[in-house]
């Protein structure tokens, strides 16, 4: 047996750090949506008790570090899964770039073995064991548009946000999320109105979604990496109505409600910056 599972990426609208916790960990609010960027993976049963992952992609690991692997795993454990399973992941979304490419696997494959095993998981059981895996697998099995609190993993399911074009761009650098967090000090941050971006939302305001964009990240990641900031003013410079980086970068995104501007907006970043892409706001929730 054979199943496709689909992986989207995801954008911070908006993302606060309100202090560190005892665990060690930063509590957040953050409001993220889907867009139409996915990875793609195929889950069959192999021969043996077993877990391989598979990739075309070579920054892509194999082993117990991949997202998907320690999701295969967990079930495994957990519901004393004997068969083998392999799973191919076609890799669209950018690696280490803010967009949740590795949560998102894990998701893909929590959804995807729950039927592959016929487990009969709820979408809300299988998020309580993506925060085993990490902060953003929770958002992830869901899918759509939520605010996440705590560490990532407490969900409140938003309304869709107003249509539009997402224009990314990752430039050639990785940035460690730990290493963000680590420089982040939050006296002196700017702490972006998470409230205001729900209310926006509620309202269906793309106007009201453009200049409520905010991350409490962005300032640490630009003063470490100029290149981000330097893609960010490009951006608006082409005509994206708004501009943000995504996570804890280095990815930055436009929203661009018009297409004529959208291509505009494209080609201009692509000639250079190698990984642009031009996607859909998604923000639905996938099928339970």
């Amino acid at each position: 047996m054979k199943l496709m599972e689909k992986a989207p990426a995801k954008i911070n609208l908006a993302l606060d750090v309100l202090y560190k916790r005892p665990d060690g960990y930063h509590e957040v609010e953050m409001i993220m949506t889907t867009v139409d960027l996915a990875d793609r993976l195929e889950l069959k049963e192999i021969e043996g008790d077993r877990i391989q992952i598979l990739s075309h992609n070579r920054f892509v690991p194999d082993d117990h570090r991949n997202l998907a692997y320690q999701a295969a795993f967990i079930l495994k454990e957990r519901f004393n899964i004997k068969k083998g399973v392999s799973i191919l992941i076609e890799k669209n979304i950018p690696v280490a770039a803010g967009l949740a490419g590795g949560s998102s696997d894990a998701a893909a494959a929590l959804r995807g073995l729950n039927r592959l095993w016929n487990l009969g998981l709820s979408l809300d059981e299988l998020a309580e064991i993506g925060a085993e895996i990490g902060s953003d697998v929770s958002f992830c099995v869901y899918g759509g548009t939520a605010l996440a609190k705590g560490r990532g993993e407490i969900i409140t399911h938003l309304p869709t946000p107003p249509k539009c074009w997402v224009i990314l761009a990752k430039p050639t650098i990785g940035v460690s999320t730990a290493d963000i967090y680590k420089r982040l000090r939050l006296t002196d941050a700017e702490h972006p109105s998470v409230q205001q971006m729900i209310e926006a939302i509620k309202e269906d305001s793309y106007e009201k979604v453009c200049s409520g964009l905010g991350n409490i990240l962005e300032n640490v990641t630009l003063e470490l990496y100029p290149e981000v900031a330097n893609l960010k003013d490009q951006m608006k410079t082409f005509g994206a109505d708004a501009v943000l980086m995504s996570g804890s970068g280095p990815t930055v995104f436009g929203l661009v409600e018009h297409e004529s501007r959208m291509q505009r907006v494209y080609n201009g970043l692509r000639g250079f910056c190698d990984q642009v892409y031009a996607v859909r706001l998604l923000g639905d929730q996938n099928p339970s």
